[in-house]
């Protein structure tokens, strides 16, 4: 695959991984568009497979997450074709799973790339969470360290007054 094509992949694979129940997860159309396959396919894949998917790898969506998700993926009205079910969200877990489930070398490559971008962001939220507790510990320095001057400063200004009323 040129870089291109694989950066535009990545950032592709990035974008469609979503935050749903506290977990990160990527829904069932997204994977199949990257697996080249249709939802539909995807989905019975699955259901033939159910025993592979516990409820921690796989979950249907609420109609209310559905809703909250909107703004972050296009689905298309029921009245006018498009989804008509509510979709499947998959976790790390169960996007790994899919592998044992698709074994077409498009799925097997795409399956690594999604791999591959959630360690990403695995790396990205601990880079995140090291610079907040650099960042703390900075402000607690600052913090120190400007008590530390406004006391001076009172010293300071305390001895002038004291030494100009004693000339």
């Amino acid at each position: 695959m040129p870089a291109w094509n694989a950066i535009v992949t990545a950032q592709r694979i990035e974008r469609a991984i979503l935050v749903a129940r506290g977990q990160k997860v990527m829904l069932d159309a997204d994977l199949a568009a990257l697996y080249r396959v249709p939802t539909k396919v995807l989905i019975q894949a699955v259901k033939r497979n159910s025993a592979r998917f516990p409820k921690d790898f796989m979950f249907r969506l609420t109609a209310e997450e559905t809703v909250r998700l909107r703004s972050q993926f296009v689905t298309s009205n029921v009245g006018r074709g498009g989804r008509r079910y509510l979709p499947y969200a998959f976790t790390e877990h169960g996007v790994a799973m899919l592998s044992s489930v698709l074994r077409s070398p498009r799925a097997i490559q795409a399956n690594i790339a999604i791999m591959r971008a959630f360690v990403r962001l695995r790396a990205l939220l601990t880079s995140n969470e090291a610079l907040a507790r650099k960042l703390d510990a900075l402000e607690k320095k600052y913090d120190a360290q400007s008590i530390r001057c406004e006391r001076g400063s009172r010293v300071s200004s305390t001895r002038t007054a004291i030494t100009s009323a004693s000339t």
